[in-house]
C-alpha cells in the first residue's frame, strides 16, 4: 500500500468518524488538521493530529499544533500554541492543555494566559471547570485589568460573577495605592475588593488597616468593619465602622471612634465622627470628648457636638449643647464652649459655671486665659452678674462675693487675686489661726480686691465708699447670710473625667456597647458582596411610558 493510498484511507475513515461524532453533540469533534495518524503507533488508543488542529466541543473551540484524541474516553491532549476560546468572552493560551469532554474539565500548563474583556491572568497552570464556570490556579499568578495589577500564589476565578477569590498572600497595586491581604474577593468588572483578615491599603498619604472591609479601587472609597484604622504621618483614626473617600481625604467613623494626633498628644473620642483631613477639621458626637495635654496634665472637653478645626499649632475646639470640661484642679460647664489653642482663650458661653479648688464662679459670660507658652492658667474674666461662692472651712455657711464683672489672676493654676467691679457685695466668715469664728463680714462697695490662698481669703480691700459691718454669729440671722442671686451648685461639680458625661450620653454609650458586643458574638465571616457589586454590569431597567388613550 503506497503512502498516498494510505492517507486517503485514513481520511475516509476519519471523515466517517467525524460524521458520526457530529450526531452526538457531547463528543469532542476534531474539525480538521494538516495531518493525522490513526495507526495508534505513537500513542495507543489515540488518533494523532498534527498541524493547524481545530477542536470543537459544546461552545468551546480549541486550536493547537498537535493533538492526541482519545475517542473512547472523549478526551484530548493538545500541544504547542494551544488556544481555547469559549464564546466571544474567554480566551486561554498555553503550551499544553488537556480537556475532558465528559466532565468539561480542562487543564492548561506552560505560560498560561487567560483573558476576558476586563482582565488578563498569567500563570503556569490553570484548572478550568466549564460546568461551574470556575478556574483556579496554585502557581504564582498575575492578573491585570484597566485599574489594577494583582499578584498571588494561588487564586480562584468565577467567570459568571467576574470574581477572583484569593486565600493566600495577594497584592493589588495601582498608581494610587497597594492592597495586601491573605483573603480577597476581587470583581474585575467593578474593581470592587472585599478583604478579610489582616489587610493593609497603602498610599503616599496614609496606610489603612482592617480585618474586614470593602474597597472600590475605581472610586477610591471603601468601608472598613473590624479592627480598622487609618494612619497618617500625624494622625490616627480608629473605629468599628469606617467609611473612607481617598479623593476627598474624608473619613466617617462609627462606634468606639478614636482620633489621635500622634505628634501633639491630642485625642478625640466618640461614637460618630467626620474627619476632613485636607481641611484639618473633625466633627464628633455621641459621648464626644476631646483630650488635650495641658501643662503635663490632660484636659477633657465634652459637648453633645464637638467641632475641632485648624492645624495642631492653631487648633480650635468648639463644643455646643451641654459643654463641659475637666482638669484635675479645675472644671466647668456651660451651654457652649470655644477654645483657641494659639491664643489660650477658653470662652464659656451660656450659663457658665467654673470650679477652681473649692471656689464656684458664675456669670453671664466667662473667659479663661492661659499662657500658650508655659501652658499655665493666667487669668479669668467673668462678665455680668459675677458671683463667687465657697463653703466656710469649718461651719455650714458660705463665703460669697458678687459684682457686675470679675477679673482674676491665677498662680500655679489656682485663683490667687480677684478684682470685682461695680455694685460689689461681700459676705465671708472671718476666722483666726485656730479656725475660730471671729465675725461675719457683710459689706458693699464699688470695687473689691481679694488675695486668696486656696479656699482662704488672705486680704480683702474695699474701694470707694465701702459700707459694711462685722457681725457676731448671733447678731446675723440665718436668713440674711445669703446674698441675692445665691445658688450653690456643689452637687453639679465635675470631680472626675467620667463626670463630664451627662446621663443621656452614658445611655447612648451603653446602648452602642451592647450592639458592639452582640456583633462580636456573631460568626466572623467575610463581607457579603453588595447589590451594587453583583449588579454592576446589569443594564438599568427601561422605564415604560404609559400610553395615553385618545380622548383622555
Amino acid at each position: 500500500m503506497n503512502t498516498l493510498y494510505f492517507r486517503l484511507v485514513c481520511f475516509l475513515l476519519f471523515f466517517s468518524q467525524v460524521t458520526l461524532w457530529a450526531q452526538d453533540t457531547k463528543k469532542i469533534i476534531i474539525e480538521g488538521s494538516d495531518f493525522l495518524d490513526i495507526t495508534e503507533k505513537e500513542v495507543p488508543g489515540a488518533i494523532v493530529f498534527t498541524g493547524n488542529v481545530r477542536i470543537v466541543h459544546e461552545g468551546v473551540r480549541m486550536t493547537c499544533n498537535k493533538a492526541y484524541h482519545f475517542r473512547n474516553s472523549n478526551f484530548v491532549k493538545a500541544f504547542g500554541n494551544v488556544q481555547m476560546i469559549q464564546g466571544d468572552t474567554l480566551f486561554m493560551n498555553s503550551k499544553y492543555a488537556e480537556y475532558n469532554g465528559n466532565t468539561k474539565f480542562a487543564i492548561a500548563t506552560g505560560d498560561v494566559i487567560m483573558r476576558d474583556p476586563k482582565m488578563t491572568l498569567a500563570t503556569d497552570t490553570i484548572n478550568f471547570d466549564r460546568n461551574s464556570q470556575e478556574a483556579y490556579y496554585n502557581t504564582s499568578g498575575t492578573i491585570r485589568d484597566p485599574e489594577n495589577t494583582l499578584t498571588s500564589k494561588s487564586g480562584h476565578y468565577y467567570l459568571n460573577q467576574k470574581k477572583f477569590q484569593f486565600q493566600t498572600a495577594v497584592t493589588v497595586t495601582n498608581p494610587r495605592q497597594t492592597i495586601k491581604t491573605n483573603h480577597l474577593d476581587y470583581y474585575t468588572n467593578s474593581g470592587h475588593a472585599y478583604v478579610f483578615g489582616p489587610s493593609t491599603i497603602t498610599s503616599s498619604t496614609n496606610t489603612i488597616y482592617t480585618e474586614k472591609g470593602f474597597y472600590d479601587t475605581k472610586k477610591d472609597e471603601g468601608r472598613l468593619l473590624k479592627g480598622s484604622r487609618i494612619k497618617y504621618k500625624d494622625r490616627l483614626i480608629e473605629g468599628n465602622d469606617i467609611y473612607y473617600d481617598r479623593k476627598l481625604d474624608f473619613a466617617r467613623a462609627k462606634n468606639n471612634v478614636k482620633i489621635t494626633d500622634t505628634i501633639n498628644n491630642f485625642v478625640v473620642k466618640g461614637h460618630y465622627a467626620e474627619v476632613y483631613k485636607q481641611k484639618d477639621s473633625m466633627f464628633i458626637t455621641k459621648k464626644a470628648v476631646a483630650i488635650t495635654l495641658f501643662e503635663k496634665d490632660s484636659v477633657f472637653f465634652h459637648a453633645k457636638k464637638l467641632l475641632v478645626t485648624g492645624k495642631p499649632e492653631n487648633r480650635i475646639i468648639r463644643g455646643s449643647n451641654n459643654a463641659r470640661f475637666y482638669k484635675k484642679d479645675m472644671s466647668g460647664k456651660c451651654d457652649s464652649i470655644h477654645y483657641n489653642q494659639k491664643t489660650g482663650l477658653t470662652q464659656m458661653i451660656g450659663k457658665p459655671i467654673f470650679w477652681n479648688g473649692d471656689n464656684q464662679m458664675t456669670g453671664d459670660v466667662m473667659h479663661l486665659i492661659s499662657d500658650s507658652k508655659t501652658e499655665k492658667m493666667d487669668s479669668l474674666k467673668v462678665l455680668n452678674n459675677a458671683f463667687i461662692i465657697s463653703k466656710d472651712t469649718v461651719g455650714t455657711g458660705y463665703n460669697q462675693v458678687k459684682g457686675q464683672n470679675l477679673f482674676g489672676k491665677f498662680k500655679d493654676n489656682k485663683l490667687h487675686e480677684v478684682d470685682i467691679i461695680k455694685n460689689t457685695e461681700v459676705l465671708y466668715y472671718m476666722r483666726n489661726d485656730k479656725q475660730e469664728l471671729i465675725g461675719i463680714n457683710k459689706n458693699v462697695s464699688s470695687r473689691i480686691n481679694m488675695i486668696l490662698d486656696g479656699n482662704d481669703i488672705e486680704t480683702i480691700t474695699f474701694f470707694t465708699k465701702p459700707d459694711g459691718t462685722i457681725y457676731t454669729e448671733s447678731e446675723l440671722p440665718e436668713n440674711t447670710r445669703l446674698l441675692r442671686g445665691f445658688i450653690w451648685r456643689g452637687d453639679e461639680k465635675i470631680l472626675s473625667k467620667e463626670d463630664i458625661f451627662p446621663k443621656e450620653e452614658l445611655e447612648i454609650d451603653e446602648k452602642i456597647q451592647k450592639e458592639i458586643k452582640a456583633e462580636e458574638l456573631k460568626p466572623n465571616i467575610p463581607m457579603e458582596a453588595s447589590k451594587e457589586t453583583l449588579e454592576y454590569d446589569k443594564p438599568a431597567p427601561v422605564k415604560k411610558t404609559p400610553i395615553k388613550k385618545k380622548g383622555k
